[in-house]
């Protein structure tokens, strides 16, 4: 492990990470197996300075995930900002049919998590995540212990739809 990461901070082997974003909110590791390792923003600088030690790539990639949750934002989601979402998300392979499948079935859960933080800038794979097994969201809406494995492969491999497209997409 390098010297420049606290113990705290536990980062994938090297060897196992594809790309890496340090400017995202919070940052992100992306494995080649496809998963998304998320670092608090507070190491971000010693991330930073892993990605240079190690010469791992930095790239800032499409946040399918923001999109989808794009309605549970405390803002106003106007046609013109609606149509444009959906024209991102199906650059990245989501017809409008399963944007709504999607929407549906984490909207009860968004609902309730936004409902506690007013979020108002944006909620993405790390927010979808920390809601499917928060304790202080209703039991009912949260994902049970036994079902958060393939939950969290299924938002995954969504996030990974955007892995081909640069965040400068939006």
């Amino acid at each position: 492990m390098s010297s420049v990461i606290p113990a705290d901070l536990t980062l994938p082997p090297a060897s196992t990470v594809r790309d890496v974003d340090p400017t995202a909110a919070p940052p992100e590791i992306r494995t080649r197996a496809g998963e998304t390792v998320f670092v608090s923003s507070v190491h971000r600088e010693e991330l930073e300075a892993y990605c240079r030690e190690h010469r791992m790539p930095v790239r800032a990639r499409y946040d399918v995930w923001g999109d989808l949750l794009e309605p549970f934002v405390d803002t106003e989601f106007t046609p013109a900002r609606q149509a444009a979402t959906l024209s991102r998300l199906g650059r990245a392979g989501l017809g409008e049919a399963r944007v709504s499948d999607i929407r549906a079935q984490v909207g009860p859960l968004m609902r309730a998590y936004n409902g506690l933080h007013w979020d108002w800038c944006g909620l993405g794979l790390a927010d979808l995540l920390d809601a499917a097994h928060a304790d202080w969201i209703p039991e009912e809406l949260r994902v049970p212990p036994a079902g958060q494995p393939a939950f969290r492969a299924w938002a995954m491999g969504i996030a990974e739809l955007g892995a081909e497209l640069d965040r400068d997409a939006r």
